[in-house]
């Protein structure tokens, strides 16, 4: 009897969650369906945003919710491994919990702190001493110079990427330190024995043993890049434009339903915002299931030969 019920419970826990996100996508479907029935797929392939005319499209904002999260992963992925490997190899045992733990406060400051400080204290900074160099040794570079042109401003989609990063390098880094502490130390031990590097155990022991862990602290990091709000909308710059210099303001989803949201006028501007928000949840949807199916194809090759 006891078993059926505790049953009944998780199994009605596990369909709320289920009937939920349904609930939601099923509000936000008929809440953006005056925008979808007007603009059709000119919605996602235009770059015009005008409340004055109401012509609204969401290329714009999808360019930079995409482009500024993956500048975030790139910078942190690489940062937070490190932190990681040095917490749990390299750190002296006196070391590790005060990293630890400052790793963590890092976490808890809200985002609205971290937008604060990009606008009055980054950004100044990064516009008066890294643009400048960044945009006379790399600015003539082929292919990528392109990138890192233009006025030092401070503000743009870089400096947004940079924040992110700098946002989301806690939870990254303490997921991986979490997992990596998991490995057992027999086996970490047994490649020491036979004469591995500390590179070589981390490589070919400890990744290995934790890349489902690894790799969801990622998408964790990444989940939160793509949904932050209040950061992005203080540094990014706010224009409906999309250039192909990082240094230039942008926009973002999140940053444009901050911005707007509360100054939409009419039934058109109302729904291409919601639409909006229906695509940053396909967004978050698809890149989370590219990661389950990327941990299953893994899982797959586990025991074949190379």
């Amino acid at each position: 009897m006891a078993d059926s019920f505790f049953r009944g419970i998780t199994r009605l826990a596990a369909l709320l969650v289920l009937a939920l996100m349904a609930g939601i996508l099923l509000v936000l479907l008929v809440q953006a369906w005056p925008a979808f029935h007007r603009f059709g797929w000119h919605f996602f392939s235009g770059t015009q945003w005008d409340p004055v005319t109401n012509q609204f499209s969401a290329l714009a904002s999808i360019f930079g919710t995409l482009v500024t999260s993956l500048i975030a992963i790139i910078i942190a992925v690489p940062v937070s491994f490190g932190i990681a490997l040095f917490i749990t190899e390299l750190a002296p045992a006196w070391l590790r919990r005060p990293v630890s733990t400052a790793i963590e406060l890092l976490a808890a400051i809200p985002s609205i702190i971290y937008g604060m400080w990009g606008l009055f204290v980054f950004a100044p900074v990064f516009s008066e001493y890294a643009q400048p160099w960044i945009t006379d040794h790399i600015g003539n570079w082929p292919l990528v110079g392109v990138l890192f042109q233009g006025p030092p401003m401070g503000i743009g989609v870089f400096t947004a990427g940079l924040i992110l990063a700098i946002m989301v390098i806690p939870f990254i880094s303490a997921v991986m330190r979490d997992v990596f502490d998991l490995v057992p130390t027999v086996l970490k031990e047994s490649a020491y024995g036979v004469g591995c590097t500390t590179w070589e155990v981390v490589w070919n022991v400890v990744l290995p043993y934790t890349r489902v862990g690894v790799v969801g602290g990622i998408m964790l990091g990444l989940g939160r890049a793509l949904g932050e709000t209040m950061a992005v909308t203080f540094i990014i710059g706010n224009s409906h434009d999309i250039s192909r210099s990082l240094f230039m303001a942008g926009n973002t989803i999140s940053s444009t339903l901050a911005n707007e949201f509360t100054e939409a006028v009419g039934p058109i501007y109302t729904s291409s915002l919601i639409a909006l928000g229906l695509i940053l949840f396909f967004i978050t949807f698809v890149v989370l299931g590219l990661a389950k199916l990327m941990l299953l194809r893994m899982g797959t090759r586990e025991g074949r030969k190379s």
